[in-house]
């Protein structure tokens, strides 16, 4: 893990293509720029924990109607 101080509008480059510009903030909160390719997928953790979120909710849902589903006799 790396930790930086950085000024307004300094970045980083990771590889030959991404970069991240660092725009400033206040208090708690950072505004970055991230310039990357379109096949590199870049996603926020809220997000991706979101997404984690309705999949477990969706795979529960599923796997109770398979458990409550009526058994012709």
């Amino acid at each position: 893990m790396l930790m930086l101080t950085v000024p307004k509008e300094e970045y980083l480059m990771i590889g030959k293509d991404i970069k991240i510009t660092f725009l400033g903030g206040n208090n708690n909160h950072i505004r970055v720029m991230i310039d990357a390719p379109k096949d590199i997928n870049v996603a926020r953790g809220r997000a991706i924990k979101k997404r984690a979120i309705k999949r477990a909710v969706k795979k529960a849902a599923e796997e109770a109607a398979e458990n409550t589903e009526v058994q012709e006799i």
